[in-house]
């Protein structure tokens, strides 16, 4: 008895090895059952090519088709599809059977829940500053996912948490995102607004952000019914002002995002953004999904800076029109009017209860984001470094010479990398040729363009690399 046993787990080890996908649907077997087999090893189920079949059949019918072009074509032969829907004529097969089902764990646990103030110091350890909206997305995100997982038991319900962030580029709004992510572990789309159009014309569909989910989930719907949607440069979708033409990827698509933001169910296709696809389409209910839209709103500031010099314009005690000219948080008097007059129409803000702003970094912000976080840049290139057992180090000076220049570049912590990888050039060409130079030194005259590095041989005194 237990040869046996061995015996069948043997083979049932090898069967999972030779289980076939079909190459269309990439559904494998187990599932769709037994599949037809074409030259060059390709496997297709039964449902994909009665798909295929049904199309060709559209052809014929519409007098587009030849037979007799058909019968010609090399390797092609007529299958009958009726041996397939009765097992008992196929050859003997091994079938594998599943020894136990995994024992499912529910997606979401409420004790499971990280509180706000450890999802805050989990963000802290990954984002410098933005501390207010640090605050308000562990908030927001914890309040989501306790209504997740109770599942509204009682008789009041809770509305859903979704988010807009507003700040301007490379103040780390995806970065943010995708490190709560991270934390929570759950499945994460990140969808960008600006190739979005109303349904029927050329671009992605507004459902195409949930097949982005379902694919990050690994196609398991349950999972992604509890994943966060990120849609960025949501700014980009504002109604056009002062246009004749059809406005397509501006007040329509948020028309039609109405639905998805409140929670409807949306079929999506599998393995595929395009419901035009030959694959199968499955049901995904919103509901449950977090969305958290983010944009710059580059003229915002302008419509904020109106609005209050136009409250503070009148009588004895006004203000100077300059007022807020050089004020780095007007962001932050942004009001749900402001965003109105931006162009997002009332429906669509009205489905983004928490709205919050992200500040412009400042050059002391910059010198952290540059030293502090996990995975910051400088501790990147040391590692580099010390693979070739090289000592990197930067004078403080040199750190704020570097994001001084980020400044100016106006694009926020991206610029860092930049100018990062313009300086360590050099050094990083250089130092795999020379085996004896044990350390380097980034000086603030190196990066001002007025000296050089400081290496160090190994055993030596520092000297400085002119």
């Amino acid at each position: 008895m237990t040869d046996n046993y061995n015996d069948d787990e043997v083979i049932d080890q090898e069967e999972k090895k030779q289980e076939k996908f079909c190459f269309l649907c990439r559904r494998p077997e187990s599932k769709a059952g037994p599949m037809i087999e074409l030259p060059n090893n390709i496997h297709i189920c039964t449902d994909c090519m009665q798909k295929s079949f049904n199309s060709m059949n559209q052809q014929f019918n519409d007098g587009k088709f030849n037979y007799a072009d058909l019968m010609n074509m090399p390797n092609v032969s007529m299958i009958d599809l009726s041996s397939f829907q009765n097992p008992g004529q196929q050859p003997k097969k091994i079938h594998k059977k599943k020894k136990e089902e995994k024992a499912e764990k529910p997606v979401l646990d409420l004790k499971n829940i990280p509180a706000p103030h450890k999802i805050k110091e989990t963000l802290d350890q990954y984002v410098i500053g933005q501390e207010k909206a640090k605050k308000v997305m562990s908030v927001a995100v914890y309040n989501h996912y306790k209504r997740v997982a109770t599942d509204t038991m009682d008789e009041i319900e809770i509305e859903k948490s979704n988010m807009l962030m507003i700040g301007p580029t490379g103040c780390g709004k995806t970065y943010l995102v995708k490190t709560l992510a991270k934390l929570l572990d759950v499945p994460l789309a990140i969808a960008d607004a600006t190739s979005l159009t109303e349904a029927g014309y050329i671009g992605d569909d507004i459902e195409s952000v949930v097949s982005k989910l379902l694919a990050a989930a690994d196609n398991d719907v349950e999972r992604a019914e509890h994943g966060i949607i990120f849609i960025d440069e949501i700014d980009k979708i504002a109604k056009k002002k002062n246009t004749n033409q059809r406005d397509v990827s501006g007040e329509a698509v948020q028309q039609g995002m109405l639905k998805l933001l409140e929670g409807s169910e949306v079929e999506v296709p599998v393995g595929a953004n395009s419901k035009n696809a030959m694959v199968p389409l499955v049901t995904v209910n919103t509901r449950n999904i977090l969305f958290i839209c983010g944009g710059a709103f580059p003229d915002l500031e302008n419509i904020i800076k109106e609005r209050l010099n136009k409250q503070a314009s009148i009588g004895f005690y006004a203000d100077l029109k300059d007022k807020y000219d050089h004020d780095p948080h007007l962001l932050q008097k942004v009001t749900v009017e402001d965003i109105r007059s931006f162009g997002m129409i009332p429906e669509f803000i009205g489905r983004l209860p928490i709205i919050f702003t992200l500040d412009g970094l400042s050059e002391d912000m910059l010198v952290k984001i540059l030293k502090e976080p996990k995975n910051a840049i400088l501790k990147q290139y040391q590692k580099l470094l010390a693979l070739d057992e090289v000592k990197l180090e930067f004078e403080e000076g040199a750190l704020h010479a570097i994001a001084a220049k980020a400044l100016e570049k106006d694009t926020g912590a991206r610029a860092l990398r930049a100018i990062l990888e313009e300086y360590m050039l050099d050094i990083m060409y250089e130092i795999p040729k020379d085996d004896n130079i044990g350390e380097v030194v980034i000086t603030r005259e190196y990066i001002e363009g007025n000296g050089g590095p400081k290496v160090q041989l190994r055993g030596q005194e520092r000297i400085e690399k002119r």
